[in-house]
């Protein structure tokens, strides 16, 4: 004789509510999407309000027009001549119409020279508390912790410094210095980008008189130059400072990486002639570079270039 089962009431409850559960359709997780890419416009020394402040605007209005931006990145000289609160004040108020977030560097014109009294003035290295003073109005100006800083993106380090030696028109300061080799020295293991005034000493052809001289490239170059060789992760550096069209030979060359390491990517200025910017895509396995054309709207496809980070295991 077989035992009748028991069917205790608790039991039956407790299978009538999972049945219920598999019949509900309930919603499903959302998982944020990951772009194949992030896209960094570079901005050539802008030089505000400095000339051609109409195409400057144009320049800014296409930006934001563009969906995929993640940042805009203004290679220093944000100022046009001293550094003065004129030219912070007006570099504000356009940058304060730009839709997109804006990561800046400072230049030698953004704190380096004095602030001529009358309407005429040339260009004079200011004392280091006048120096000082400008760097924090860069800081204040576009709200940043500090003028060098650091942002993570997509499995790559960028690293933004800025210039602010006391005599180098495009130098870093010992305290600049000591903690760019701190956060390389923590990260050896991520793929790294520079952002920086003046460029590597000889990723240009000497062009002009003055490439490749002690005022035109990254200074102290000795200690640059060993910071870089004790770090492989270094694989990029973004600079202006020399105004280097895409017209120049060297703009895009083999000429451009330095010590077989690292790719300086070259940018002109805003305020003369013809304006371009460059596109750095980010994806995980490479970084492809491209040059915009402001005056006819589209890419400059011959100077399209994909560059590999370092395999860092």
């Amino acid at each position: 004789m077989i035992n009748p089962v028991k069917i205790y009431p608790g039991v039956f409850i407790a299978f009538f509510l999972a049945m219920i559960a598999l019949l509900i359709p309930w919603p499903q997780p959302v998982y944020a999407e990951v772009p194949a890419y992030y896209r960094l416009v570079i901005l050539g020394d802008p030089h505000l309000p400095g000339r051609l402040i109409e195409k400057k605007e144009a320049v800014r209005e296409t930006i934001n027009s563009w969906e995929d931006v993640e940042m805009v990145i203004a290679v220093g000289d944000i100022c046009s001549d001293w550094g003065s609160d004129e030219e912070y004040r007006l570099a504000k108020g356009f940058f304060s119409k730009l839709k997109k977030p804006f990561f800046p560097i400072a230049g030698n014109h953004d704190y380096i020279y004095e602030t001529p009294t009358g309407p005429e003035g040339g260009l004079v290295i200011a004392p280091r508390e006048i120096q000082e003073a400008k760097l924090k109005k860069f800081r204040e100006t576009f709200n940043l912790p500090d003028y060098f800083y650091r942002q993570p993106l997509g499995g790559y380090l960028l690293l933004f410094l800025s210039s602010d030696h006391v005599d180098f028109l495009s130098g870093m300061s010992e305290r600049q210095l000591a903690w760019f080799r701190s956060v390389l020295e923590s990260n050896r293991k991520t793929p790294t980008i520079i952002i920086f005034h003046g460029p590597l000493k000889g990723t240009l052809k000497d062009y002009r008189r003055w490439i490749n001289t002690p005022g035109f490239i990254a200074q102290p170059y000795e200690d640059i130059h060993g910071i870089l060789k004790q770090n492989p992760q270094v694989f990029m550096w973004v600079s202006g400072h020399t105004h280097t069209p895409p017209t120049e030979e060297s703009f895009a060359s083999p000429v451009n990486t330095y010590e077989g390491q690292v790719t300086n990517i070259h940018n002109k200025d805003m305020n003369r002639g013809d304006i371009w910017t460059n596109s750095l895509f980010l994806y995980p396995d490479k970084v492809v570079v491209k040059t915009w054309d402001h005056q006819v709207n589209d890419w400059l496809q011959h100077l399209e270039r994909t560059i590999v980070p370092p395999k860092l295991w």
